[in-house]
């Protein structure tokens, strides 16, 4: 199954790139069973996924709604507070709202006894994975201190039917809940929560002497095949403040509905097809990996948290979702698309000389970004590498490009052209250090090492660039005029 997914996410040009959804029927061992595998691999199913009109839509209308949220001021007057009433009650609209289980789909079918995730299709993907892996799931954990929700997606290696591991890396809002629970259960030992931390999964196999054995576990829900609104939400590098099923709601302009889990404190969506409860311990680690990564190389093995199943719901006939996570183009280059266009305007919001962004999906998104800028003062192109850095997860960055605005950041052809002739390597690459992917195998240590800011830009006097910077070469526009004019009369192409 992986194999034919694999294929198929790199067929197909223009629109049909990224081949048709699969579904897989009568899975060997699994009578009955069906895996969904590639739904988000097209951009009409991105679309689709997202609420918007699989043939007209665009991915920047999602942002232009997104924009017109972050352009709202403060009213100042009583008719102003007013107008805006409407655009509040719509917001209102998109909060998760939580239903009873009598209603929910997923409580169709509870196992709280006699139950393994093995019963499942859990697949494994690649020759050299360390076994099977759960990779779509919707991880929903709570924050400690807030108390707010998050989902996020961290990949789940199958140790046997009750236990996985659970790959969140120290910078994920999961890993924090953690070691919040951490703080607490050790009566705020620092030194020691610290000591901690510095582990992969934000936890470690010690001792602590004065750990509270009582509350010595963080209570986790793994919901699988949810809306595809809510899937995607999952990945979206959000404010920690903001919770995804909000985002969710937003995106697919109606709330996500929520059920309460059966074995502990979380609401997980009421109509995903499976539901995994249960909790990760604090003082518990395991070996986890390889893996076969979206980096297009195994992630080796590595200690991270156990996740300990206590229940099992699901649909009367579940569908099992899985994605093949591997070299690109993979249906994860469509969702990272998507997150691109759609943040752009939070990128705005910080620095807002930025033109456009793109991050190409050959360089897996997080080991290249190139900005265009409307450049303003001697360097202004920096000012923009250090801003993307300082930004929540582009802090992983590890290259970056700025080019002019004239530039088509979307067009690596025009790219290179700027890249190769607009710099002088010694004067306009800057190397800085800080932290890295978890998934970097070339960095010199494990999550930190060095990052590439290229400025592209013209260069100014002011920057101390003394010669006469040659125009790019285009025809006049009168030209180009009489040859549209006659150019299919021409019959050259």
């Amino acid at each position: 199954m992986a194999e034919i997914a694999d294929r198929v996410s790199k067929s197909g040009r223009g629109k049909s790139a990224g081949g048709p959804a699969l579904l897989f029927e009568n899975v060997k061992g699994y009578p009955g069973s069906r895996v969904l595998m590639n739904q988000f691999g097209s951009e009409r199913r991105m679309k689709l996924a997202l609420g918007l009109d699989p043939d007209s839509g665009s991915l920047d209308d999602i942002a232009g709604r997104i924009r017109a949220l972050l352009e709202v001021k403060s009213p100042e007057g009583f008719l102003e507070k007013l107008k805006m009433l409407p655009m509040l009650a719509d917001i209102g609209k998109f909060f998760p709202k939580t239903i009873s289980a009598k209603d929910a789909p997923c409580k169709e079918v509870i196992h709280r006894d006699n139950f393994s995730v093995l019963d499942f299709p859990v697949l494994q993907t690649w020759p050299l994975d360390a076994g099977r892996f759960i990779t779509l799931p919707c991880v929903v954990t709570r924050d400690p201190k807030t108390g707010k929700r998050n989902i996020g997606m961290y990949r789940m290696q199958v140790y046997d039917g009750r236990t996985t591991g659970m790959h969140w890396q120290r910078q994920k809002n999961a890993a924090e809940h953690l070691r919040e629970r951490l703080r607490a259960a050790s009566g705020n030992a620092s030194a020691r929560v610290n000591a901690m931390a510095e582990t992969s999964g934000g936890t470690a196999n010690i001792t602590l002497t004065n750990l509270d054995l009582a509350n010595n576990k963080l209570e986790v829900a793994v919901a699988i095949g949810t809306d595809p609104a809510t899937t995607f939400s999952a990945i979206v590098p959000a404010p920690p403040e903001v919770e995804e099923f909000l985002i969710a709601g937003f995106l697919r302009q109606q709330p996500v509905e929520l059920v309460k889990c059966a074995t502990v404190d979380l609401e997980v969506p009421a109509h995903a097809e499976i539901v995994l409860e249960g909790y990760v311990r604090l003082d518990e680690l395991r070996a986890e990996g390889p893996f076969g990564d979206h980096t297009g190389f195994y992630t080796m093995a590595e200690d991270y948290p156990v996740f300990h199943i206590t229940c099992i719901t699901h649909r009367k006939d579940p569908i099992w979702s899985a994605t093949v996570v591997g070299k690109p183009p993979q249906e994860d280059a469509w969702m990272g698309k998507a997150v691109e266009r759609i943040f752009l305007p939070l990128f705005r919001l910080t620095l807002p000389e930025i033109v456009d962004i793109n991050l190409p999906v050959e360089a897996v998104f997080h080991n290249l970004m190139v900005v265009s800028i409307r450049k303003s003062y001697a360097g202004h192109a920096r000012k923009v590498m250090n801003g993307v850095w300082a930004m929540g997860q582009a802090m992983f960055t590890k290259c970056i490009i700025v080019v002019d605005e004239d530039c088509d950041v979307q067009n690596l052809t025009e790219v290179t052209l700027r890249v190769a002739n607009n710099i002088d390597p010694e004067r306009d690459i800057q190397f800085t250090l800080g932290p890295v992917d978890s998934l970097d195998h070339a960095s010199r240590m494990p999550n930190y090492g060095s990052k590439m800011g290229i400025d592209a830009t013209r260069k100014w006097p002011a920057e101390g660039f003394t010669r006469p910077w040659p125009p790019m070469i285009e025809m006049d526009d009168a030209t180009k005029s009489r040859v549209d004019a006659i150019w299919k009369k021409l019959g050259i192409l």
